[in-house]
């Protein structure tokens, strides 16, 4: 389709605005009424406000109130001398300074209280011999040499020294120039001398370091050296006239920056003015030693970076159609095509800065041209809405023609995105209904969406980016993720890895055929023979994972994420990631596009169309050197240039704040350690707190690196913690003494102990044995031998040999059983009754049926392996029929039972049916106790304390009549 624009516009742009920083309050100003600004030696950038002071590292703003030690809240000027110590001049006319981290005031000086005046404080200068002098706003001029304090007032009131300057030439001669009048020190006190160095306020003079004096006069910037007067750049009386604060001259560029009411002006000799924060009232410019510019407003600050990192806007209100650059490309004759939010496309020439705007004539179908491409092929231009799409055929005749893209039925399509075949004219078109392939981009911008044909024109599937590369081979994105589409055949990619399937916002190529595949979350991926080479996400440093364009040039990757700017370099060999921090404010979440040329990066915003030079060879990086900026323990402030401190041992909190001064990047790194010989630890905090340290030697060691840079030099604070006295060597052999006394004290404690508990055991044993022995001879009583043998004679008498051989047999063997037990101190439970058998026999035989007997023993018991006392029982058995039973008419049973009680311990029971051990008792007629019984319960109380466990013996009466005997014998 055919037609003519509706308007063509060619029009100049303005000179590109310069972009300059600017922190206010919300960055962490102390306040936005700034006064004056400091660089220090160790190159931070102190702010002096209505709210105190700030210190500025590029990064973070630290801020210093009257709690911290200043003397008022409004601080005017600052000066740092010779020694490293900055000087504050506040309105109250107090000084006070800071030395090695700790503020020094009235309070805890007695130099400052005495140097404390109802008047302000306007220049300062250490001269050559030392002595500080003081300007004020008052007739009044300090002089402090070290030792005294001097001061110096004028008696006429037409010569006071009102908004004294002090200035000290090549010869140490100390000059003042005030408002009223200039005067000479000759060593005793000022005098009026005539000059015509008259400076307009004590704010347009500066003393340099050859000790010249540099000062603004009504004709322009004067230098006064060595006596003489020298007119460096003159200076309309328009800028002189609106003066509002101090000023600074460059002298490697030789310019003059000057603070005016209505901005900043740099001005050179030739007569060449450039104008800076317009209608801005500025109260002082400073250059920083990385030639940036620093300058103090009303607003707050701002900096103009060094002319190598410098961005330019060109927006609206330099010449563009509108502020909102939605798309860009650039031509063969180095002319940007600017794609707008408002159906106008801004044709830029770089070399004059020339516009043309070029109208499209369906405002709404066209208002935002999201994509333009560069046809090198045909010498075309192509661009495309969200709902249609047109080219500029043969730009170089000709720019006011168009051909719109034509569906054959008129029916509406939604187009995501195009690509452009170098090799061929063939058209790629993703479109919300999938991928659509013209053969003949240049003869027919046409399609038919009713005739598709299946992979030859057509791919279905919602579709998001289409690509064409190097060989001719289509790539695409859709809803099922990355595809290709080569010699008729389609292949899936996204079948391949899970990766592939996530949404892909932009394809690129690297030289060697490595497909970039720009994600939305996942970062990028490189994609090069049919796997994911590598991915690059925000932990190897992109600004985000949503990646939106790519731009490869001279194999170097441009990034544009939801949150940045980012280029990687070195691919694929070592890949690094650096992001634009110091554009952060343009270039940061707003960019719509971008284009890379040999030298300079453009971006497509909301802003307009930020550039800048990329490929400056004179940038130089430095390594960012960190500081310690202060030491506190337990609340206590410490100097922070002291190399060594001791603390006392205790509960020790030491507080470390450190800082990198950085002004191109707040991307910064830290490490630290705490021992030469420990592994680095790398954060990104700027304080750490170190509690509980163990006594010793420590070394705090930290430094910095910015973006992927090198590390830094470091700084060093050692300090030792001291040990407690109980760790201390005297008190340690002290200690080792007295536990080795202790030891041997107790060593032979136990070897005595050791030694009576043997031989006690001895002694128990030996009364064991005298026991046992005793036993033996109760076990034969003499009436039961006198009783068996009577039977044997009885046996014999009556010519009975069979009952006789019988007794004397069971006697025999009893007799022999007897003699076996008698050396054994323990016997098998078989053993003991065995015994008990042969002898109730014995005893049956004399008093027949009037003596019944049992044995009970529990089938679990192994009789063979159980152990008990031997001489045990017997006593029992025996006292039971003859105490118990024979006083019977009747007779008796005696039974005895053995069974397992608690698994622990053997339990024996011999139960009579007699007349009871207590009726027993009171039917005899003394203290009757029977020697067997007594025997074995001593027995029994001695082997309870050798053995682990004691033996448990009970003997009680039955309720009438009947004893019952309970012995519980521990299992060995």
């Amino acid at each position: 389709m055919f037609a003519i624009f509706y308007c063509t516009d060619i029009q100049s742009v303005q000179a590109q605005m310069t972009y300059l920083p600017h922190y206010t309050s919300k960055n962490g100003l102390a306040s936005n009424n700034c006064y004056f600004i400091l660089q220090d030696q160790k190159g931070f950038i102190w702010i002096a406000t209505d709210n105190g002071i700030s210190r500025f590292d590029g990064t973070n703003f630290q801020n210093f109130t009257i709690e911290d030690g200043l003397p008022d809240t409004q601080i005017l000027q600052m000066k740092e001398d010779q020694f490293g110590r900055i000087w504050f001049f506040a309105l109250n006319g107090q000084l006070s300074y800071l030395q090695d981290g700790k503020f020094y005031n009235r309070e805890n000086s007695e130099l400052l209280k005495k140097l404390s005046f109802n008047t302000v404080i306007v220049s300062f200068l250490m001269d050559k011999q030392g002595r500080i002098w003081l300007g004020t706003n008052s007739n009044l001029i300090v002089c402090w040499d070290g030792k005294r304090i001097k001061k110096y007032v004028s008696p006429n009131p037409e010569d006071k020294f009102i908004n004294a300057f002090i200035h000290e030439d090549e010869q140490g001669n100390i000059f003042s120039y005030s408002d009223l009048s200039v005067q000479k020190f000759n060593g005793k006190t000022f005098s009026i001398i005539k000059s015509d160095v008259q400076p307009l306020s004590y704010m347009t003079a500066t003393n340099t370091a050859n000790k010249s004096l540099l000062y603004l006069d009504k004709s322009g910037l004067q230098e006064l050296t060595g006596g003489k007067i020298n007119n460096i750049i003159p200076i309309p009386q328009n800028l002189i006239k609106n003066m509002s604060g101090y000023f600074y001259y460059d002298n490697l560029a030789k310019e003059v920056w000057i603070a005016n009411a209505n901005g900043s002006f740099a001005l050179d000799k030739n007569g060449k003015t450039v104008q800076y924060l317009q209608d801005i009232p500025v109260n002082q410019v400073i250059k920083d030693n990385n030639q940036n510019m620093w300058f103090a407003t009303n607003a707050g600050i701002y900096m103009l970076p060094n002319i190598n990192n410098r961005l330019s806007i060109i927006d609206a209100e330099s010449g563009l159609s509108s502020n909102v650059i939605k798309s860009i490309t650039k031509d063969g004759k180095n002319r940007l095509w600017l794609g707008t939010d408002d159906a106008v496309i801004d044709v830029l020439t770089i070399n004059n800065y020339q516009v043309n705007e070029i109208g499209l004539d369906d405002f709404k179908k066209y208002k935002t041209i999201k994509q333009i491409n560069f046809d090198s092929r045909n010498q075309s231009i192509y661009f495309s809405s969200d709902y249609g799409m047109g080219v500029f055929k043969n730009i170089y005749n000709s720019i006011n023609e168009v051909n719109y893209l034509k569906e054959t039925n008129n029916s509406m399509f939604v187009i995501k995105h195009f690509s452009l075949d170098e090799k061929s004219n063939r058209l790629a078109l993703a479109l919300s209904s999938g991928v659509v392939f013209l053969s003949d981009r240049l003869n027919t911008l046409e399609f038919n969406s009713l005739k598709y044909r299946e992979k030859q024109d057509f791919i279905k599937d919602r579709s998001y980016h289409v690509f064409y590369d190097r060989n001719g081979t289509l790539w695409f994105s859709n809803i099922n993720g990355l595809s290709q589409f080569a010699n008729g055949k389609l292949i899936k990619h996204f079948e391949k890895h899970p990766l592939l399937t996530k949404r892909i916002n932009d394809i690129q190529q690297l030289a060697d055929g490595t497909l970039i595949l720009a994600t939305d979350g996942y970062g990028l991926l490189f994609y090069k023979n049919n796997h994911i080479a590598k991915q690059i996400t925000q932990k190897d440093g992109l600004t985000n994972n949503i990646c939106t364009k790519i731009f490869v040039k001279n194999n170097e990757i441009w990034v544009l994420t939801n949150k940045g700017v980012n280029k990687i370099a070195n691919y694929p060999a070592k890949p690094s990631v650096a992001n634009f921090d110091y554009g952060k404010d343009l270039l940061s979440d707003d960019i719509n596009s971008l284009f890379i040329d040999d030298s300079t990066a453009y971006f497509a915003t909301n802003k307009g169309l930020i550039l800048f030079k990329y490929n400056n060879k004179n940038i130089s990086r430095n390594l960012p050197k960190v500081y310690v900026t202060s030491i506190i323990k337990d609340n206590e402030r410490l100097p922070v240039n002291q190399k060594n401190f001791t603390f006392e041992t205790g509960n020790n909190t030491i507080l470390f704040t450190f800082s990198a001064v950085d002004f191109t990047t707040s991307d910064i790194t830290y490490r630290y350690r705490l021992s030469e010989n420990s592994a680095w630890v790398e954060t990104r905090t700027r304080r750490l707190d170190f509690s509980s340290l163990q006594s010793g030697d420590y070394i705090f060691e930290v430094s910095a690196k910015s973006q992927n840079g090198n590390w830094g030099p470091s700084a060093k604070i050692a300090f030792s913690i001291t040990k407690h006295f109980w760790q201390s060597l005297w008190f340690l052999s002290i200690l080792i003494l007295l536990v080795a006394y202790i030891f041997y004290k107790v060593a032979v404690y136990i070897t005595r102990k050791q030694k009576d508990k043997e031989q006690e055991q001895l002694l128990l044993k030996n009364k064991v044995l005298m026991l046992e022995q005793q036993a033996l001879q109760a076990m034969m009583n003499p009436h039961f031998v006198f009783n068996v043998m009577n039977s044997i004679q009885h046996y014999i008498n009556t010519q009975n040999t069979a009952s006789a051989n019988r007794v004397l047999t069971g006697f025999a063997r009893l007799i022999r059983k007897n003699l076996e037990i008698c050396t054994k101190s323990y016997i098998t439970l078989e053993e003991e009754l065995e015994y008990l058998n042969l002898y109730l026999k014995l005893e049956k035989n004399r008093f027949g049926e009037k003596l019944k007997y049992a044995f009970t023993v529990d089938e679990e018991i192994d009789r063979e392996e159980t152990l008990i006392p031997s001489m045990l029982l017997q006593p029992y058995v025996e006292n039971a029929i003859w105490h118990g039973i024979m006083p019977k008419e009747t007779g008796g049973e005696i039974q005895i039972n053995i069974k397992i009680k608690d698994n622990d311990y053997l339990n024996i029971e011999i139960i009579d049916d007699g007349i009871g051990i207590d009726n027993s008792l009171k039917n005899k007629s003394g203290t009757h106790v029977s020697k067997g019984m007594q025997l074995t319960r001593e027995r029994l109380n001695l082997l309870g304390q050798i053995a682990a466990k004691p033996i448990h013996l009970t003997v009680k009466q039955m309720t009438t009549n009947g004893t019952i005997v309970s012995i519980a014998i521990p299992l060995k």
